[in-house]
């Protein structure tokens, strides 16, 4: 690992059964000062392949993404923070571009933002709001951090924001089953995150939810143009959509005779 940085930086990365593509992650991060590790269980060789890269590992149990990337920033030496997911990848352009921010004397900003490129079923989307966004990925922990929710975490920062050229790569899922498990549990957690912000859904919301969120992914936001794999993928975030909404609805709306 560098550490000829005149800003040291520590990159943080939360791991469950993470070993697919968790070798490609910390190979981009081996230039960091420190890589910490923290994971909820994993029953694969997630651990062996951290040992390879020299991670600070450690077992914390998950109760939500915002809580779990909280913990694993308070265990870095560092200020300058790398949030990174286990299935994203940071390109050779954008690892140059960062060792270049950390070798200045001085840094403009408090905080970057990672242009993010989608990966599904092995096809890099061209197209699509999920390959033309952006996530605040490297931050001063001075400045910030993460919020507590448990889903769709983000950073808050005070102070100037950056986002940067060069991607990270996004591949967000092994194959339409673990898909589907992501699926189950996120949508679980956005449930639970609407009922504590007292949100209200309505049938006819839950029926037109499908249909429209599809027609909005596929033909306005272009996941047309990235082929079959983009049909697969419009076809399946309707679905979350829908699910979402509907175990919300569920929550608040049905109750169950707990006698029968």
């Amino acid at each position: 690992m560098n550490t000829t940085f005149k800003h040291k930086v520590s990159a943080v990365v939360i791991t469950y059964n993470s070993a697919e593509t968790l070798e490609a992650t910390l190979k981009a991060l081996d230039w960091c000062n420190e890589i910490i590790v923290v994971d909820s269980g994993s029953t694969d060789n997630t651990k062996d392949i951290c040992a390879r890269y020299n991670c600070k590992f450690s077992y914390h149990p998950f109760h939500g993404y915002g809580p779990q990337k909280l913990h694993a920033t308070s265990l870095s030496e560092n200020d300058w923070i790398i949030s990174v997911d286990s299935d994203e990848v940071l390109s050779e352009g954008l690892q140059n571009e960062l060792k270049e921010i950390f070798s200045q004397d001085n840094i403009a900003y408090t905080g970057f933002r990672i242009p993010i490129t989608f990966v599904f079923m092995k096809k890099v989307f061209k197209y699509g709001q999920e390959s033309h966004g952006s996530c605040l990925r490297v931050y001063n922990r001075k400045s910030g951090g993460f919020d507590n929710a448990l889903v769709h975490e983000k950073i808050h920062l005070e102070g100037k924001v950056k986002t940067l050229k060069n991607p990270a790569y996004h591949y967000s899922h092994r194959d339409i089953a673990h898909y589907l498990n992501k699926l189950n549990s996120y949508t679980s957690y956005s449930a639970e995150t609407a009922c504590r912000r007292n949100k209200t859904c309505s049938k006819i919301l839950i029926i037109l939810k499908l249909p429209a969120t599809f027609f909005i992914k596929y033909f306005i936001r272009l996941n047309i143009l990235n082929g079959f794999e983009g049909f697969v993928w419009s076809v399946n975030s309707s679905y979350y959509s829908f699910i979402k909404h509907l175990k919300f609805y569920e929550k608040t709306h049905i109750k169950i005779n707990e006698s029968n």
